[in-house]
């Protein structure tokens, strides 16, 4: 896609300070640099994101993430690495060209604050939901 950044930087027409790059998957940082190290990892072929992606793209992308997340863990020195990708508006996904973000943690005071919220388990809820996500599958 012409209009699509991602793509603009896998055809060089846009820099990026770039850490990887095969022919199917490009690994760059992010130019926020949400913490030191900040890493995009991207296929090069144009699709929306995971909720979009066929196997072999899957593969290609998610097959590179621990090499990529090792190198950037021991050159950073970071104590901890977050991986993340976000599909769709809703849960913040910004650049509509699937990436997964490689998030090096310094410890607590490195700016970023994930929390889950735990409630009390309804196993009788749990295993319904479970059976409709079965039959999607």
């Amino acid at each position: 896609m012409d209009n699509c950044i991602f793509c603009q930087i896998v055809a060089g027409d846009i820099p990026a300070s770039k850490i990887y790059e095969d022919d199917k998957v490009l690994a760059f940082l992010d130019i926020s640099q949400t913490t030191k190290g900040h890493t995009l990892v991207i296929p090069k072929e144009h699709v929306r994101n995971v909720l979009a992606m066929d196997a072999i793209t899957s593969q290609d992308l998610f097959s590179r993430l621990p090499k990529l997340a090792r190198a950037v863990q021991k050159a950073t020195g970071a104590s901890g690495l977050n991986i993340l990708n976000n599909n769709e508006e809703a849960a913040g996904q910004t650049v509509f060209h699937a990436h997964v973000h490689l998030i090096p943690r310094y410890g607590n005071t490195d700016g970023i604050n994930i929390q889950f919220t735990e409630h009390a388990p309804d196993f009788e809820a749990l295993g319904q939901l479970a059976q409709s996500i079965a039959k999607e599958v």
